[in-house]
């Protein structure tokens, strides 16, 4: 078999099944797929958290399918699987030859964020084929110089941008390439970057005076969830935390290339390695370290210096070099003794990761007896609510206000798909149409066993108490604690339009 057919066959596999698993075995989507349906619902030009690609995709998927959530599984898959398609291509140009690029594809599927993250579709999956292809399209335009490669090179960084200001890392990262090195800083001189600069600000204007329309929710909803230092310990210690989550992710390709190495391979390494690797010198393998490393060295002297914690899965793109990365400095497949044992410990580390997606969904429920968001009842608890809405008010639900989790799962599953008003709060759900809401009446709706609702929504109804709770089974058969649905009705003329207290 050839390396293309071998990457194609084992890259293709993964997808199938990574989008598979989760479509037959899941009853409820992850929480990031629940609230990107909410938020693709109004197909506005941003939302409370994120940029809107990652929602527009999963709307686009919702209509494409006749009203089914589970094309979030398939945005994954794709996302992995253009990542691939580009790992590989941007392998073979820095070099690799075809079986090189073949391990390179492998070693970087069996990092933790190819795995068993992939089924809950977010920007971060989605930067995934993003991160990859600004980085062989850059590679190709200082290269080759063509007007052609810049200009998609600037709408793939706008495409980032509208996934998640995150891409603006690696536009930092190629602009500094840029001015470095000299071979990349003369095509200053040419139109090809300012082309590409230019026509990334001109897609991203839309979104921008979204940003400002809205106060900048986005980055006001980035401060207000951020973790600023609290001691000093903090500047050591939130990095080393970063970085540690980061060497720990690469746990499967540190077995993998440990598994083709063998003891005995293990023994002779050091001293083979060193006379292979005087081979490599050059533009590719500095453009490989440099992209491989600085954003990461960005990030953790930010934290450093702000002291602050990044979440972990930032780091979810960065790390596409990872197998191209090993591949070369490593002087892999050469150097390995048992190169099928290698491959064979990666399809071990994947039939694993798969067998927990599957376990959560299907067997985890008959030995952990607590309540999931994947067998949550969503389309019971939308579909009752509706119900009893149109019962006491004789209308179709057009609008729910709650916390995200609560509003949203009756947003997907209920029928006509009710906007969310999240938080009952103005400011983050600029999408609502506060007359059309005081026309048509808003049914608050939260869980758990209380008589209330939650704190922000006290602040506009400060006397508020449920009308009415309902006890819902989760979608298993294991021994799970029945979900309490809590609902208010708010008949339409009495919707507060600001804060009470």
């Amino acid at each position: 078999m050839t390396a293309p057919r071998a990457a194609l066959w084992y890259a293709g596999t993964l997808c199938l099944l990574y989008a598979l698993i989760p479509t037959l075995t899941f009853p409820n989507p992850p929480l990031d797929v629940v609230e990107g349906f909410a938020w693709g619902r109004e197909l506005q030009l941003g939302y409370t958290k994120h940029p809107p690609m990652q929602a527009w995709l999963l709307e686009l998927t919702y209509r494409l399918t006749g009203g089914h959530y589970f094309g979030g599984y398939w945005l994954s898959a794709l996302s992995a699987g253009l990542g691939y398609l580009l790992i590989w291509k941007l392998a073979l140009r820095l070099g690799l030859s075809a079986w090189q690029a073949f391990w390179a594809l492998v070693l970087t599927s069996v990092t933790f964020y190819f795995t068993l993250p992939m089924p809950e579709f977010n920007p971060n999956i989605l930067q995934i084929p993003v991160w990859a292809g600004m980085m062989l399209l850059f590679h190709r335009a200082i290269e080759k110089g063509r007007l052609s490669d810049w200009l998609v090179l600037g709408a793939l960084a706008a495409f980032g941008l509208y996934t998640k200001y995150f891409v603006l890392l690696l536009i930092g990262t190629i602009g500094l390439y840029t001015l470095v090195f000299a071979d990349a800083r003369r095509h200053l001189a040419s139109a090809g970057p300012w082309l590409c600069a230019g026509f990334c600000l001109l897609l991203l204007v839309p979104h921008v005076l979204w940003l400002v329309d809205t106060d900048f929710l986005t980055l006001q909803y980035a401060a207000s969830r951020s973790k600023p230092a609290q001691s000093v310990f903090d500047h050591i210690f939130n990095p080393g935390n970063f970085l540690a989550a980061q060497i720990g992710n690469h746990a499967g390709l540190f077995l993998a290339v440990l598994a083709g190495l063998g003891w005995s391979g293990l023994k002779a390494f050091r001293s083979r390695l060193t006379g292979f690797r005087q081979q490599f010198s050059g533009n590719e393998d500095r453009f490989l370290l440099w992209f491989a490393f600085v954003p990461l060295a960005v990030v953790l002297l930010a934290s450093a210096v702000t002291g602050s914690e990044f979440e972990h899965m930032w780091g979810t793109p960065m790390f596409v070099l990872s197998g191209i990365l090993a591949v070369r400095c490593l002087a892999l497949p050469a150097l390995w003794p048992f190169p099928r044992r290698a491959f064979a410990a990666a399809c071990a580390i994947q039939a694993i990761f798969l067998g927990v997606i599957f376990g959560q969904a299907v067997l985890e429920p008959y030995w952990k007896h607590k309540q999931t968001r994947m067998h949550y009842p969503g389309k019971a608890v939308a579909q009752g609510l509706a119900r009893i809405w149109k019962a006491e008010t004789g209308t179709e639900l057009a609008y729910v206000a709650g916390d995200m989790w609560s509003a949203a799962n009756v947003t997907l599953h209920a029928p006509g798909r009710p906007s969310m008003f999240y938080l009952h709060d103005l400011r983050l759900s600029p999408w609502i149409d506060i007359a059309d809401v005081q026309k048509k009446g808003l049914m608050i709706v939260w869980r758990g066993d209380r008589e209330q609702p939650l704190n922000e929504i006290l602040r506009y109804y400060p006397d508020a108490r449920r009308d009415g709770h309902r006890s819902f089974r989760y979608q298993t058969s294991g021994e799970m604690p029945d979900a309490i649905v809590n609902w208010l009705i708010i008949p339409p003329g009495q919707v507060a339009t600001s804060p009470r207290t």
